[in-house]
C-alpha cells in the first residue's frame, strides 16, 4: 500500500532547551499527518462531527530513534496495516531526508459523543 506523505518544517516552539524535537510533539505532527490522511480518503471529519461521531486513538506504540532539530524538513509517512468494521491501524514514521527519526504504530476506533464505540465510517 503506497504511504501518505506529509511534509513540516520543525520550528523553535518544537524544541526544548537542549534544540531537540520535544517528545511529545512527535505526537502533534504525526497527529495532523493522519488528518491529512483522513482528508485523502474523502472523509470529511467536520461532517462526521455533525453526524455525533468523531476518531479516538485507541492505542499508540512509539519509539523515538534519532532527533530532529530546529529548522529540519520532515516528512511524516502514513500506511494503513489493518482493518476491521471497529478499528483502523496505521503505520506511522517521521523522516529526514532518507533518515527514520520516529516511528508509531496507532489504532483508531470511531465514537459516538458519548463515548461509546461504533463502527468505523469507512
Amino acid at each position: 500500500m503506497t504511504a501518505h506523505r506529509f511534509s513540516l518544517r520543525v520550528y523553535y516552539e518544537d524544541t526544548d532547551l537542549a534544540g531537540l524535537v520535544y517528545y511529545a510533539n512527535y505526537l502533534k505532527f504525526i497527529e495532523r499527518a493522519r488528518t491529512e490522511w483522513v482528508r485523502a480518503q474523502g472523509i470529511d471529519q467536520v461532517a462526521l462531527k455533525a453526524r455525533g461521531l468523531a476518531f479516538a486513538v485507541r492505542q499508540l506504540t512509539a519509539d523515538y530513534l534519532k532527533p530532529a532539530r530546529f529548522d529540519d524538513l520532515l516528512t511524516v509517512e502514513t500506511t494503513e496495516t489493518a482493518r476491521s468494521p471497529a478499528r483502523l491501524t496505521l503505520s506511522q514514521r517521521v523522516l529526514r531526508d532518507e533518515t527514520l527519526l520516529f516511528s508509531a504504530e496507532v489504532t483508531l476506533v470511531c465514537v459516538k459523543d458519548n463515548g461509546t464505540p461504533t463502527r468505523l465510517p469507512l
